[in-house]
């Protein structure tokens, strides 16, 4: 069974996607927003987008980002301004699914209204597993090239202990950090204590940031605040993972002369073609799901 497909911008995680892509049988793939790559995809299409015919698309793959709330979408690899609006959409096949990143407002209201499949990738538990790998060995790069004292033996503190603090704390635990983490859960408080980790509940961590060296943060929430910040040493260094704007009190840490840096879209930076495969698998299963239906 054949799929015609239109991938729409994207970052350097896209171009390693698109070469899974290919490897389809019958898929037919249409590229916009990739004008400025110095090497084209061989037997591919590159169009702009008002050449673009939604009415015969199966598949739409836009960016990490999504669209923002107006309807446009970030395009790294092209100069193109691309706004799609809600009757663009309303043209797509009714079979259509689009993927996305993440899900803005926008595409929420406008699939809904117009019944169509909206898969955003890094809501699932299998992506964002896979996605926490390159973020912690992101997270590692940055911990090593911003401080002057080795990873063993620091003293570092996971905020969060959801799908990616778990592998963070995991990972930096294995190179001889001390390590702790903070939740609000019971549950998870109890499972950081099996792992031989010091569990801390997220109420308690202002109580303990003059002990650390890194403080990581996973929680898209404004947890990283003012009481905390006053008191970590002043070469500590904060790795805020949240989505934008974070979770940390960026403009507290600069007055405190504290490194804080907001570190989005790790896996994109630091594995883009491990990230890209990742996504590639997930689009595929579904693919190959709805030929079998």
């Amino acid at each position: 069974m054949s799929h015609t497909i239109a991938v729409i911008g994207g970052d350097a995680r896209y171009l390693e996607l698109i070469r899974q892509l290919q490897a389809i049988p019958g898929a037919n793939i249409n590229l916009v927003g990739f004008d400025k790559l110095e090497q084209g995809f061989t037997g591919l299409k590159q169009l702009e987008f008002s050449e673009l015919k939604p009415e015969e698309l199966d598949v739409l793959i836009l960016p990490i980002t999504g669209t923002d709330n107006t309807g446009n979408v970030e395009t790294v690899f092209s100069h193109e301004t691309i706004h799609i609006a809600p009757e663009w959409f309303g043209k797509l096949k009714d079979t259509a699914i689009i993927f996305t990143g993440i899900s803005s407002d926008y595409l929420k209201k406008v699939t809904t209204e117009e019944d169509i499949s909206l898969i955003p990738l890094l809501n699932r538990d299998d992506v964002a597993i896979y996605n926490s790998i390159p973020t912690a060995e992101g997270s590692i790069m940055m911990a090593i090239e911003h401080t002057d004292y080795t990873i063993h033996g620091s003293r570092v503190m996971v905020a969060g202990f959801g799908r990616v603090g778990k592998t963070i704390a995991n990972k930096f635990a294995a190179l001889g950090a001390k390590v702790s983490v903070a939740t609000k859960s019971s549950a998870e408080l109890a499972r950081i204590s099996e792992m031989a980790l010091t569990a801390i509940h997220l109420d308690k961590m202002a109580d303990y940031a003059n002990e650390y060296d890194v403080v990581i943060n996973t929680i898209p929430a404004a947890v990283i605040d003012r009481k905390t910040i006053q008191h970590l040493p002043t070469h500590a260094i904060i790795i805020d993972l949240a989505s934008k704007p974070g979770g940390t009190d960026f403009d507290y840490a600069k007055q405190r002369g504290i490194k804080a840096i907001l570190a989005r879209s790790l896996p994109g930076i630091v594995a883009p073609k491990t990230s890209g495969r990742i996504l590639a698998d997930v689009i595929k299963q579904f693919l190959q799901k709805n030929t079998q239906e």
